[in-house]
């Protein structure tokens, strides 16, 4: 069995989104295959944005953050679910993993870029949902902000494989769609993939 962290990155906390559905959808999957579940939402997380080179690589890591962390480096295998917003992942997610993915934490400065990950041994999924089809975002788009994030960020701090789901059209996704996605979910929650 593995140790999963879901982390919820749908900025509003005020209302129930597809997001919020699909990693409660995951969870559940996971957790009847008997796999450990950790979560974090973080819209419900208060933490600063960082504002420096300096403040990120040896500022007072925040104890939202420091926990998160922890999390993070409990876990094997990590969901990120998160709205596409003006191309890419909202601010909010950006901010947090600014924060979170440090250096010394998620990787060092000593060892250069090639050899300096220190979150390796974790898998990683991305479910992106987006008003657009999903074949427009990777056609037009060219997915480009997926493959930043799995290059630039969780690829150079280890995590592999990192696979991802995009769910488009989710404006005018009808109940039957919606309900595919969800079990789709659960399938991937219990299968810790």
């Amino acid at each position: 069995m593995s140790r999963i962290l879901i982390v919820q990155g749908h900025p509003d906390a005020g209302e129930h989104h597809l997001c919020h559905a699909l990693a409660d959808a995951y969870a559940t999957g996971a957790a009847g295959a008997g796999h450990a579940v950790a979560r974090l939402d973080l819209a419900r997380i208060d933490f600063p944005l960082l504002r420096s080179q300096k403040e990120q690589e040896s500022g007072v890591v925040p104890a939202a953050i420091s926990a998160a962390q922890a999390e993070i480096r409990a876990a094997e295998h990590v969901v990120l679910v998160f709205p596409l917003w003006l191309g890419g992942m909202p601010a909010l997610v950006k901010a947090f993993f600014e924060q979170a993915l440090r250096p010394g934490f998620a990787y060092s400065t000593e060892l250069g870029p090639l050899k300096g990950a220190l979150l390796k041994g974790r898998s990683l999924r991305i479910v992106i949902t987006m008003g657009m089809p999903a074949w427009f975002y990777r056609l037009v788009y060219g997915a480009h902000s997926l493959k930043a994030m799995k290059v630039g960020m969780f690829g150079f701090v280890g995590f592999k494989p990192i696979r991802a789901s995009l769910i488009g059209n989710v404006a005018g996704k009808d109940g039957r769609g919606r309900e595919k996605w969800l079990a789709r979910m659960k399938e991937l929650g219990a299968a810790a993939a």
